[in-house]
């Protein structure tokens, strides 16, 4: 059976064989995603604000020139159009991201 607001873990995890980041659910503005860099993060600043949950591994998260080393568990905002990237991130690096809002954020 099918539920439509329900994504199984196993599902998105498949999706890694096709994209570093597949989406899990979407709804109005909302949109999360399982992002996985695989050898470098080559994101770029997003029109929406969003909020990332480091589902395992480990990396050093640079928001607008400012680092951190982040594991899971952990979680950290970015506002739109903000600078960011993971860096010397584990092999198993894997983060939940989830977009909402305006173009240009909520102020």
């Amino acid at each position: 059976m099918t539920i439509p607001w329900l994504t199984r873990f196993v599902a998105v995890e498949a999706a890694l064989e096709q994209t570093e980041a597949p989406v899990a659910v979407e709804h109005g503005t909302m949109r999360t995603l399982l992002y996985a860099p695989r050898g470098e993060d080559s994101q770029q600043p997003h029109k929406r604000d969003e909020v990332y949950v480091v589902r395992t591994g480990t990396a050093e998260f640079v928001r607008d020139g400012e680092r951190a080393r982040i594991a899971a568990g952990d979680v950290f905002f970015v506002p739109a159009s903000m600078q960011h990237r993971f860096e010397n991130f584990s092999a198993d690096f894997q983060t939940w991201v989830v977009f909402w809002g305006p173009e240009g954020g909520e102020h």
